[in-house]
């Protein structure tokens, strides 16, 4: 399964160190994602990884997610009480309306301005259309909703017709590391734990700005000098529990904005 994990925030532990502890005895949960992949115009690689990091946010800040007694607070705090597990599958036509049907949350990204240029909208002759992503409230690790169970986890490969523009630094930027390859739906989940991070890192003021400006960021790949700074800068980075796909190692450093998620450097420990 495309599934990735990161550390969850507790005194107890870091939320950086993939370690043993008492959240590997905890209940287990994941959070579905699915992203839409028709084949006529399936999104840009980029495009949909930064929607997905969004989509986790949106999550984690929405009331339903956040408020006492919310109706996805219990499965949210659960989830994050044990290793953090993110899946992406996709689906497309009446999958995807199936799967639009379950309670969750739809992120929209960006329409490609030459799919806007040339067709108007971006559907149709293999155009890229904007990326969506529903995320859905933490179930138990086999108890996805059939509906969601039946959609497929490999063949998530998407590409950038050009290479993405360079990032605007007034938010945050979620580096991936340059020496992975991974498909587009372990890329998702991995963009969706940096961001969580990023998120766990930031005081309910810096939340809400970011929240209130729609959750700007940028996902790129970082050159092999970048990388080496990043991550030895004491930035927050997601390490992948390598059961999936890749290795274990370090897969994204999350770099704040300089006008939201302002993320300090802290010394290593």
């Amino acid at each position: 399964m495309t599934s990735t994990e990161t550390g969850t925030p507790s005194p107890r532990t870091s939320p950086f160190r993939h370690a043993e502890s008492d959240r590997d005895a905890a209940p287990q949960f994941v959070l579905p994602m699915v992203v839409r992949i028709e084949k006529a115009a399936p999104p840009t690689r980029t495009d949909a990884l930064e929607t997905a990091a969004r989509a986790v946010l949106v999550l984690l800040s929405d009331e339903r997610a956040t408020a006492e007694g919310g109706e996805w607070t219990q499965a949210v705090r659960d989830w994050q009480d044990a290793r953090i597990r993110k899946v992406v599958r996709r689906a497309r036509g009446a999958d995807w309306r199936r799967a639009a049907g379950l309670p969750g949350i739809t992120v929209t990204g960006r329409t490609p301005a030459t799919a806007t240029a040339e067709n108007g909208d971006g559907d149709g002759d293999g155009a890229p259309s904007a990326a969506e992503v529903r995320v859905f409230p933490p179930v138990p690790l086999d108890g996805w909703p059939k509906e969601l169970a039946k959609l497929q986890v490999s063949g998530t490969d998407l590409d950038d017709p050009e290479p993405p523009a360079a990032p605007d630094l007034t938010g945050p930027v979620l580096w991936l590391s340059p020496h992975v390859r991974m498909s587009a739906g372990k890329a998702m989940a991995q963009a969706g734990h940096g961001a969580q991070l990023a998120w766990w890192e930031l005081d309910d003021a810096a939340r809400a700005a970011w929240r209130g400006a729609g959750f700007p960021l940028a996902v790129r790949t970082a050159s092999a000098e970048r990388w080496d700074e990043l991550t030895r800068s004491g930035l927050p980075v997601v390490r992948d529990a390598g059961f999936t796909e890749i290795a274990p190692g370090l897969t994204v450093a999350v770099e704040g904005g300089s006008r939201f998620c302002p993320l300090p450097r802290k010394p290593r420990r």
